[in-house]
């Protein structure tokens, strides 16, 4: 049964007879008749051409069977048959309307898949039918005259399905995400001396000399004014009594941006008479935060500031004693700038006595993305309700303390309150409106230091759902990737370390397995100084391995993705990463751990042969400079496999050990 028959008719007279001719099953002879003729023509035409002949046989056959026709009767108009007649009447009807206006003409479903070339006329057939002449009529088609000539073949009926890409769309963002500040990210180049910001106290200046800075990198020469203009009529009321904008910065890593937060918050609060938490700074990781704790320690050191730290490493009633003291008429606030982790900092909030956010002035969130990930914590909406003031008995600064944010009028606006003010910071910074709603963001400014928005000729794929930009990364990296196979995997690893000679090595793993079998294996070949930084150690030892690190004790460190957000080891000159990485951002974080503050570094990436392709363009659509293709030629490598085998036996050995131990 054919689907679609579509047939131009060559003039109205054929119309005619196609009407006349139109029976249960005349038109099926009808065209194979008409086929018929055409062959015999072509043969004809082979041998000597006699055109006029042949139209008159095809003629002469015409008239014979239009004469031989039998009369039909007339049937009930009610009868399906009826129906059918009327229809395929109609449709002849239509044939004769479709020729004067050069259109195709859809026909009956009786109709089989058909073609018939020649004589002016011209049949299409789109769909498939059950005739059985069919081939007969596909080879007349596919021999026509019109096509042996050369001449111009009919253009499709129905088509335009072959397969192209699909355009991507271009996100729509609001004006702060498409438009934002742009910050140089060349940390050598770019730098800013410390007298061209005259707004930074004349003390911290001298902080900043005394550490051997002369010097603002590019994001922090951006963001320390923009903060500093928020708090130049003091902390407790913005400029102009309005609420400031909250701020968000995307640069790379090691680009400075925990001296961009811990500047301008020091200077707000150098002058503050009471002590209480003034400013709160967010981070992931408890390793982050007490970095972060030291930096904020060096500047508040010539200042009655005080600083907490609140990550879980001590019991909760050793924290208690740093942020509250009991005193006859209740408590007394010790700290007025705290650095913690999201669930420790929940549960001061539940069961700390007397430890209150509600003079809150800045509330910082480091590693941005990752902590907008974790919000099924519900962190964030706890910390902000905790700094806005319950009902209850009015306080002696009731005209400073906040008030839940209600519609704009002229009376919430006349009365003046501390404002809360929110800074982001993160080398991958979403960019997804939907993710940054979520943390109540109140006419937010962006620094980056790429486009956010770019042109559809230019326009960047996102790997994890995240729309916007592409990341940025340190101008002296140098990128590589290591094709090798799985069993060679660790033998590259050593051969890199000991080839380069570098004094501190890092190596990632994607699991905490990986690590340590990584670990004992290296330990047993022996050659390098080697440790391991994972969850399985706790904070105390963690600290201990980092430091020898730092110190250079430790050559090679193989570490999961702990280490990977924003740890700042000084002189790592090699980042490897022994399990590929699976999103974007994993990479940014880990390959961040070198090149920092404008020194040099290379990465290496080892793949199997599967990863290849992915992950080269996982990085490519993002925007990432070239990897280098680093081949390691087997002849290298082969001195190295009789120890390499003695470490994996002496491995299988130990791994042995470690689970009879864990049975026991």
């Amino acid at each position: 049964m054919a689907l679609f028959h579509v047939a131009r008719y060559p003039g109205p007279g054929a119309a005619e007879a196609w009407a006349a001719e139109a029976g249960a099953g005349g038109r099926a002879r009808v065209l194979l008749e008409r086929l018929q003729c055409r062959a015999r023509e072509r043969q004809q035409q082979q041998r000597e051409p006699a055109p006029v002949q042949a139209d008159a046989r095809c003629a002469e056959a015409a008239g014979r069977r239009r004469r031989r026709r039998p009369r039909r009767r007339r049937r009930a108009s009610g009868s399906p048959d009826a129906r059918l007649t009327k229809r395929r009447r109609e449709l002849g009807e239509g044939a004769d309307e479709s020729e004067d206006a050069g259109a195709p003409v859809v026909g009956a479903r009786g109709a089989g898949p058909r073609s018939l070339a020649g004589g002016g006329a011209d049949w299409r057939v789109c769909g498939a039918g059950t005739s059985e002449s069919a081939p007969e009529q596909r080879s007349a088609h596919a021999e026509s005259p019109e096509q042996e000539a050369g001449g111009p073949a009919p253009g499709p009926v129905l088509g335009g399905f072959a397969r192209r890409k699909t355009p991507k769309v271009q996100p729509f963002l609001p004006a702060w995400l498409a438009k934002p500040s742009f910050v140089r990210k060349n940390v050598t180049e770019d730098l800013v001396p410390i007298e061209n910001i005259p707004e930074v106290h004349p003390d911290l200046q001298k902080q900043l000399r005394a550490h051997g800075i002369s010097a603002y990198f590019p994001v922090q020469a951006a963001v320390i004014p923009a903060l500093l203009e928020s708090v130049a009529s003091g902390f407790l009321v913005s400029r102009g009594g309005y609420q400031p904008s909250d701020l968000c910065v995307s640069a790379p890593t090691g680009s400075g941006k925990t001296l961009a937060f811990v500047i301008p918050v020091v200077q707000a609060l150098m002058h503050r008479v009471v002590c209480q938490v003034r400013a709160l700074v967010v981070l992931p990781t408890k390793e982050l935060a007490q970095q972060v704790s030291k930096v904020f320690n060096v500047y508040t050191d010539a200042t009655p500031l005080r600083v907490a730290l609140v990550t879980g490493q001590k019991s909760l009633a050793k924290e208690q004693e740093s942020l509250v003291q009991k005193t006859t008429d209740g408590y007394r606030c010790l700290a007025d700038i705290v650095v913690a982790t999201p669930g420790r900092l929940v549960d001061h909030i539940d069961q700390t006595p007397g430890f209150s956010l509600q003079q809150l002035r800045f509330l910082v969130v480091d590693e941005a993305d990752r902590m907008i990930d974790s919000m099924h914590q519900s962190w964030l909406p706890r910390v902000v309700a905790a700094a806005f003031h319950s009902e209850g008995p009015a306080d002696p600064c009731v005209l400073l303390q906040r008030r839940q944010p209600q519609a704009v009028t002229a009376a919430s606006t006349c009365r003046p309150q501390m404002p809360l003010q929110k800074l982001l910071f993160s080398a991958t910074l979403t960019q997804n409106p939907e993710k940054l709603q979520r943390l109540g963001l109140y006419q937010p400014r962006l620094f980056s230091t790429g486009l956010t928005h770019r042109d559809p000729q230019d326009r960047d794929v996102e790997t994890d759902g995240d729309s916007g930009g592409k990341y940025t990364f340190p101008v002296g990296l140098t990128h590589h990737y290591v094709p090798c196979s799985l069993s060679s995997k660790p033998l590259a690893v050593l051969h890199l370390v000991l080839r380069t000679s570098v004094s501190r090595a890092l190596c990632f793993t994607n699991s905490r397995e990986h690590s340590h079998r990584l670990f004992l294996l290296a330990q047993a070949f022996g050659g390098v100084n080697v440790a391991e930084f994972s969850s399985r150690y706790g904070p105390g030892q963690r600290r201990k391995i980092l430091k020898h690190f730092e110190q250079g004790k430790i050559q090679l460190l193989i570490s999961t993705d702990a280490t990977a957000r924003g740890i700042d080891v000084q002189g790592v000159e090699l980042v490897i990463n022994y399990d590929a990485p699976q999103y974007l951002r994993t990479y940014v974080h880990r390959v961040g751990r070198t090149a920092r503050a404008g020194r040099t570094g290379q990465a290496f990436t080892l793949l199997l042969k599967v990863q290849e392709r992915r992950f080269l363009r996982m990085l490519a659509e993002a925007g990432a400079p070239e990897l280098l293709r680093h081949e390691i030629p087997s002849e290298l490598l082969q001195p190295m496999v009789p120890q390499y085998e003695e470490a994996l036996s002496q491995l299988e050995k130990t791994i042995k050990e470690e689970q009879k131990q864990k049975v026991a």
